[in-house]
Formats: structure tokens, C-alpha cells, sequence
């Protein structure tokens, strides 16, 4: 079981989801995010709640991809150890293509891909380390990390397309670091959430087989938890749908979204 996490995005929807899940299971928490007041408010809910719980705050915006590596760093201090990183901090883009405000794709592909990635590298520098600490000359690392993609990443979205191509990619790059952080003893876990309701997102009721952020929680800890590579919540029909996406014709993904 993971004893010791670090959430970015912690502030709200599947971030803060998280933190109360893990709480809930007993998992020291670092939560990270650019809003420190509210990480406070949820910090000082989360001991409430439950109180053997050590739950620590760090300010951090992951476009800033040189403050990253310093706020793992300190969470790891602070918490004593670090089993897990959770790289969730994005932001979601509805942008018409061409409509003149290309700021905001930048902006999407800053955050949601290069941040991500940023977290991952970081993640994964800081438990090689580790491993180089307790092994000696022998570079085996330990630790979780996790990478909070979409199931748009299987197919783009009509008027989100760069938070569709930045899901696409930070899933490719979470392939890929699984494949090569494996023989460091790293475990690298994708999640692809489908339509998930929080504040983040109005009318999401309008879109099909919507859980709640609890939910999705709930389901992506006990994937960690067993080690799952690819988690997908809901499971179904996300799982089959994710296959045929991929095929399916314009015009019906045109009158989907």
C-alpha cells in the first residue's frame, strides 16, 4: 500500500477527489496546486476528518516547470518519504480552431503536456535517487507515479483540439516512461477518466455515462493500489469504447460533441 503521496492539481476535481480518498485509507499527503488558500482549507477539512493523517501544502504552478522538481523535493522532506506522485494539475480548453485566440491552446499544451511531463521527470529523478541512496552502485529505484491522461486522448474532440492533442500526448509519453522506468523498479500509471462531473466543467450532465469526481477517485486509488498500468474509470463502457473510438467516422463524433 502507498504510505506517502503527492497530488498536483490538488485543488479541486479529481485532485481534491484523491486527496480525500488516500486520506481515507490512511496515505500521508502532500497536496500541491497554484491556489494555497483553498489547499489550506481543504488541508485543515482533511485532518479534521481524519486525523492520524499528515497532510502538508506546497504552492505550486506546473507551467513553472522549474519550481517542480523543488516542490517534490520539499514534499518529500516534509512527509519523510515519498511513495507515489500524482501528476493530475490541468486545465480544460474549449477553443474554436482559427477563432484568434491561440494563446489559449499554448496555454493548455503548457500545462496539461509539458507540466505533466515535467512531473513525471521530476518524480522519476527523485526516486532513481533514492534507489542510488539505498542500493549503492546499483541504480534500482521504488516508487508509483501517476499520470491523470483522458479518454480524449483516444480521440480528439471537436472544439477542444489542443486538450484532446495534450492528452494524446502526455498518454504516449506515460507509455513510454513505463517501458523505460521498469527496470529501475518504477511503476508508471496511465489513467484515462471519462466524463467526470466537478467545477470545473459546466453541463457535463450533457454528456453520456458521467460519474462523480468521489468515484472516479475511489477507482483510480484501487488501480494504484493493484498496480494497474492503464486505468480507466468508469471501466465500462470506457474500456470497450476506448478500442473503437479510434474508428469511428467523422460525422458521428461531429454529432456526438
Amino acid at each position: 500500500m502507498v504510505g506517502s503521496v503527492a497530488i498536483t492539481g490538488a485543488s479541486s476535481g479529481i485532485g481534491k477527489a484523491l486527496a480525500y480518498e488516500f486520506a481515507s485509507r490512511g496515505v500521508q499527503l502532500a497536496l500541491m496546486a497554484r491556489r494555497m488558500d483553498v489547499l489550506v482549507d481543504i488541508a485543515a477539512d482533511l485532518k479534521s476528518r481524519f486525523p492520524a493523517v499528515k497532510v502538508e501544502t506546497i504552492a505550486l504552478d506546473v507551467a513553472d516547470v522549474d519550481a517542480i522538481l523543488p516542490a517534490l523535493q520539499d514534499a518529500k522532506k516534509r512527509l519523510g518519504s515519498l511513495d507515489c506522485v500524482v501528476a493530475n494539475a490541468g486545465i480544460t480548453g474549449v477553443n474554436k480552431t482559427g477563432a484568434g485566440d491561440f494563446q489559449q491552446d499554448i496555454r493548455v499544451i503548457q500545462v496539461n503536456l509539458i507540466g505533466g511531463m515535467a512531473t513525471v521527470d521530476a518524480a522519476a529523478r527523485i526516486f532513481r535517487e533514492e534507489g542510488k541512496r539505498e542500493q549503492g552502485k546499483r541504480e534500482q529505484g521504488k516508487g508509483i507515479i501517476v499520470g491523470i491522461s483522458s479518454v480524449s486522448a483516444f480521440k480528439g474532440i471537436p472544439g477542444s483540439a489542443a486538450y484532446s492533442a495534450s492528452k494524446a500526448g502526455f498518454s504516449n509519453y506515460l507509455d513510454a516512461t513505463r517501458i523505460e522506468l521498469k527496470k529501475h523498479g518504477i511503476n508508471v500509471i496511465a489513467v484515462h477518466p471519462g466524463f467526470v462531473k466537478t467545477e470545473l466543467v459546466r453541463n457535463m450532465e450533457k454528456y453520456p455515462f458521467v460519474i462523480s469526481a468521489e468515484k472516479a477517485a475511489h477507482d483510480i486509488v484501487s488501480g494504484i493500489v493493484k498496480g494497474t498500468s492503464n486505468i480507466i474509470v468508469p471501466a465500462m463502457p470506457w474500456a470497450v469504447l476506448g478500442r473503437v473510438m479510434p474508428l469511428l467516422p467523422d460525422k458521428l463524433v461531429e454529432k456526438a460533441f
